[in-house]
């Protein structure tokens, strides 16, 4: 996992399909039931490490905090410190133990191990289901998501801060993006991530995500889109063709359909075209979406 600089932080949302495409391989490899196994996040106090403690003793009651909030059984996380280039890495070996290695600048800024540790297990994680994707940069996206939705990750949001002289940021998302991916959770689990923050720049990015992930709730043919969205979907439908932003396709038929994603885990629903008003389930995450076809 990189640490960067204030000069290479990348900002805005480059990385929004692949996250959503994180979402779905999720909820298809854990179910619905697995990922609601994570309704609480990890607390604040579980993964604190205070200057006055036993640096080594205090590492390692955090690592435990978060392989159990990844539900990981019988993973023992053992994490030693040396000077490297990136802030950590991880030995994914047929377990139960796994080696995670924290850049040694950690030993005096102990705020962010939490944070560094969280993505890290959350390698072990994905590694232990067999979940991964194509490419060093999508499949650290995938475990940056990950670790976020499952109530991890709000610890790498909180990393991220920034003055007139240094920055820091931890983890492959944009700040945005992992206020995406937090709101997401959110709307699921109905848990506000925001009183956890202490750094100054993670409520700011935090709100450009929840605008972000509300925006993917009012897009047609979902019912609450606006006023202007549901005309422009009345005529691609009239013409049977949607212009390649949209996220919506029609296919004919009979019966014409149209298909679009679910705004929760982003797998794809079909429903009949020109029906007005239906009631539909998502297959994978359960949402109940009214929409308007």
């Amino acid at each position: 996992m990189g640490a960067v600089t204030a000069d290479r932080v990348e900002r805005g949302f480059p990385h929004l399909d692949t996250v959503r495409a994180a979402l779905t391989a999720l909820y298809q490899r854990l179910s619905v039931d697995g990922v609601a196994r994570h309704a609480t996040s990890v607390a604040p106090a579980d993964v604190a490490v205070d200057d006055g403690e036993e640096l080594y003793t205090a590492v390692q009651r955090v690592a435990a905090a978060l392989v159990a909030q990844l539900h990981l059984p019988q993973a023992r996380v053992i994490v030693g410190f040396r000077a490297m280039e990136h802030a950590a890495t991880v030995e994914l070996e047929a377990g139960p133990e796994y080696f995670v290695e924290l850049n040694a600048r950690f030993k005096e800024h102990r705020r962010d191990i939490g944070a560094a540790l969280a993505h890290e297990i959350t390698h072990v994680a994905l590694h232990r289901l067999g979940l991964a994707f194509d490419g060093t940069r999508d499949n650290e996206v995938l475990t940056d998501t990950v670790a976020t939705y499952l109530g991890a990750g709000w610890l790498l949001l909180d990393a991220f801060r920034q003055d007139a002289l240094t920055s820091q940021k931890l983890g492959y998302l944009t700040p945005e993006e992992f206020g995406y991916v937090l709101a997401k959770r959110a709307e699921v689990f109905a848990e506000d991530p925001a009183v956890w923050f202490t750094s100054p720049q993670a409520y700011p990015a935090y709100t450009r995500g929840r605008q972000q992930a509300a925006a993917d709730r009012r897009r047609p043919p979902l019912a609450a889109a606006g006023w202007a969205a549901r005309r422009r979907y009345a005529h691609d439908r009239r013409r049977a063709a949607a212009p390649s932003t949209a996220l919506y396709r029609f296919e004919p038929g009979p019966p014409p359909r149209v298909s679009f994603p679910c705004p929760t885990c982003f797998q794809r629903v079909r429903l009949p075209a020109s029906h007005g008003h239906l009631r539909a389930r998502c297959t994978v995450c359960a949402s109940l979406l009214e929409c308007e076809t």
